[in-house]
């Protein structure tokens, strides 16, 4: 990958790192530790004679809420890198101009920044009633939500180009869509489907209220690579280094465990659920939709296509 680590160390030994949506997990730690080893390998490949020994500066990146304590707590004894925590969205400016040389997002950008204004709209074609999600919806719902996922992407572009320094590089994982493939036919869109069903089914046994699940939506877009790689030169700020589908590291070759994907899927959508419904349904919601996924193992199972991760890496201009 063209990055120029001799250009970069020219003005000064440390080189700034930053990870976009970190949350807490052991996996922000490992992908750190990649991009220093990453790093000095260039380093040691476009500078066999320096004596220089670079310092790496890792700011890890997340909305005010998450648990930078529990983050930092858990912060290997043993790492390359000094470490700082930066709480803030990463859909505005986040550091100082021409500042960072690195940055990485892994698993964050296919959350919006806000649901589309458009489907909680009675009067609008975009209306999502019934839904939770523009998986198996009318294409107005779909291209709301593309517009969104196109309007973040921009903000999130502007903000890095002002952060990133000339030659940097930010890398960028997320889920992704085959250029003219249905969002349907991924196992994803059968969790949304069952979470939507199972709410109405809650609905009608007065357990949440139809305007609670009516104006319930998820934020969250997959875009194909075409998308991507149209939004990042509309930008025009970046170019791209590389942009390919992957295969996501859960990716299972044997039978679903559909218990454990609940369970992580849980885990990122609690909060969401637990704020715009309440706490008692939480826990009743889950087990029904885990006993409706168990019902339809062979579709979910089917469900998992290879190579509908997304890999960006692109260079500032």
């Amino acid at each position: 990958m063209k990055l120029d680590v001799e250009k970069l160390s020219a003005t000064s030994n440390t080189i700034y790192i930053a990870d976009l949506g970190c949350a807490v997990g052991p996996n922000a730690f490992d992908a750190m530790q990649d991009v220093v080893h990453f790093i000095q390998q260039k380093h040691t490949l476009q500078c066999p004679q320096s004596n220089t020994t670079l310092q790496f500066l890792v700011l890890f990146n997340d909305q005010p809420s998450n648990d930078f304590n529990t983050l930092f707590t858990s912060l290997p004894r043993e790492r390359p890198y000094y470490a700082a925590g930066v709480p803030g969205s990463f859909h505005r400016r986040l550091f100082p101009e021409s500042s960072i040389h690195f940055v990485h997002c892994s698993y964050a950008l296919h959350w919006l920044s806000k649901v589309p204004e458009e489907l909680l709209d009675k009067n609008c074609g975009a209306w999502n009633k019934g839904r939770i999600h523009y998986t198996n919806a009318p294409n107005e719902v779909v291209q709301a939500y593309a517009s969104q996922f196109a309007k973040d992407m921009e903000e999130f572009l502007c903000a890095r180009a002002m952060e990133i320094v000339t030659g940097g590089m930010m890398t960028i994982i997320m889920p992704g869509l085959p250029n003219e493939m249905p969002y349907s036919q991924l196992a994803a869109s059968l969790m949304y489907d069952f979470m939507a069903l199972t709410l109405m089914d809650m609905e009608n046994e007065g357990l949440v209220s139809e305007d609670e699940v009516d104006s319930f939506n998820l934020p969250i877009y997959s875009p194909s690579p075409a998308e991507m790689a149209s939004v990042v030169e509309k930008n025009g700020h970046f170019s791209i280094e590389m942009l390919e589908l992957t295969n996501p590291a859960s990716l299972v070759d044997g039978p679903v465990d559909i218990k454990a994907w609940v369970i992580h899927v849980r885990a990122a959508m609690e909060g969401m659920f637990i704020k715009h419904f309440s706490t008692d349904i939480i826990d009743e919601m889950f087990d029904r939709l885990t006993k409706k996924l168990f019902m339809f193992t062979e579709q979910v199972e089917s469900g998992y296509k290879d190579r509908t991760q997304l890999l960006v890496v692109l260079i500032r201009k």
